[in-house]
């Protein structure tokens, strides 16, 4: 489809009504009893999601996010009463996530502010205890952007890194429609078990209903996996307010894939299927990224990013196994045995997929992009499928149930 036809898409027709009472406020106790709707070939039914391995082939191709939220809460008290949130949303110096975390002095991040009119020039400060150390933290803002503050962090112990320090004095930001503070309990529910690359804002949901159990049961069936990591940032609640898409400017993501996980997705012969719209993304934007490099061979990884509505300005398509090659043969050359880069791909009616012939995902939000990625995957019954989870006292969001939906 054309990118002015795709722009065009108004919001209005992606919305359902969505009482509070269906939106699950905490986890159910055990990850994998949770109802999975399965969505094949027209037909709508629902098993417990312990089962999923009966209906995934054997030697499918399983792919997940494996990033892992991070504690990007701050609250500062000011000394006049006046409380402060600073939301840490991406690194800015350094860049790179893992450089950043490893800081033992400073390092600074593009922010939100909370009650950001009483934090004027001064800088803010907490006590906390690291391993039974004391340690001031400091924050001090640097720069203003459009969209959000940098923040400079400082600290008076070198033995500390950042990451160390985010674990025990932040928060976790679990999603602003739960209408809650974050509890103890949140540091576990709140995480995938195979969560390992820190940097998210928010958990990749879709995740959240696998166990041990259920990897083994795949495992037995001959289920083949492989990770990709995208951080997701805080955009991934932002609602679509413009009429069209087009006045809506996606949030950009860090993604990082393993050379083994281009190796698998091209060398796969049977089914792909992505856990949760983050994968999705990921997976989507590699063919994009493998075309640039088609076009141009030396290309600078900086130049590599997929941009919000590339997809719907492509000419000259190539085949996605040419894309994937591509890439191999790029990070071979480079002596890399990772990609990274970011990508702000929005997936909407029109999309033409290249990989996943299905995905497993949770149920999103009214008028939002994920619903938009879901829309476009299985087409005008994804209102169908909503109804149907609706009738059928499902739990819908972050802590809800999970669908599995084939292409």
């Amino acid at each position: 489809m054309k990118k002015s036809e795709v722009e065009n898409i108004k919001i209005e027709n992606y919305n359902y009504s969505l009482p509070d009472e269906k939106i699950a406020k905490y986890p159910l106790v055990k990850r994998d009893s949770s109802k999975l709707l399965l969505f094949e070939k027209d037909n709508i039914s629902t098993i417990d999601f312990s089962k999923i391995s009966t209906q995934i082939l054997e030697d499918s191709l399983l792919i997940f996010n494996d990033t892992r939220v991070i504690h990007a809460r701050l609250i500062f008290e000011k000394s006049t009463g006046a409380v402060i949130e600073v939301f840490c949303l991406s690194p800015c110096e350094p860049m790179d996530y893992l450089m950043n975390f490893q800081q033992r002095k400073k390092c600074s991040w593009h922010c939100l502010i909370g009650n950001a009119k009483r934090w004027k020039e001064d800088v803010l400060t907490m006590q906390v205890s690291v391993n039974g150390v004391g340690v001031l933290l400091a924050a001090k803002k640097t720069d203003k952007t459009e969209n959000d503050t940098v923040v400079e962090f400082s600290w008076n112990n070198s033995n500390i890194t950042f990451s160390e320090l985010l674990e025990v004095a932040g928060k976790l930001p679990i999603p602003p429609y739960l209408n809650r503070a974050s509890e103890t309990r949140d540091d576990e529910t709140y995480q995938t078990i195979y969560s390992a690359v820190e940097g998210s804002v928010a958990a990749p949901t879709a995740g959240l209903h696998f166990t041990p159990e259920v990897m083994n049961s795949l495992a037995e069936k001959g289920v083949k996996t492989a990770g990709v990591t995208l951080h997701v940032g805080a955009g991934t609640f932002k609602p679509v307010k413009s009429e069209t898409i087009a006045g809506h400017d996606m949030h950009t993501e860090f993604i990082s894939v393993s050379r083994e996980t281009v190796l698998a997705l091209y060398e796969n012969k049977k089914d792909v299927i992505v856990v949760g719209t983050t994968s999705m993304r990921t997976v989507e934007s590699l063919y994009y990224v493998g075309k640039k490099i088609l076009q141009n061979p030396e290309i600078e990884v900086s130049n590599l990013m997929v941009s919000q509505w590339e997809p719907y300005e492509e000419e000259n398509p190539v085949s996605p196994e040419l894309a994937l090659k591509a890439i191999l043969d790029y990070l071979d050359r480079n002596k890399q045995q990772e990609l990274i880069t970011a990508t702000q791909i929005i997936i909407a009616p029109g999309y033409t997929f290249h990989y996943p012939q299905a995905i497993i995902t949770n149920f999103h939000q009214p008028q939002s992009t994920l619903l938009l990625l879901i829309a476009a995957f299985i087409g005008k019954d994804w209102r169908r499928v909503y109804d149907y989870a609706l009738q059928n006292n499902y739990r819908f969001l972050s802590y809800g149930d999970s669908s599995l939906l084939f292409k």
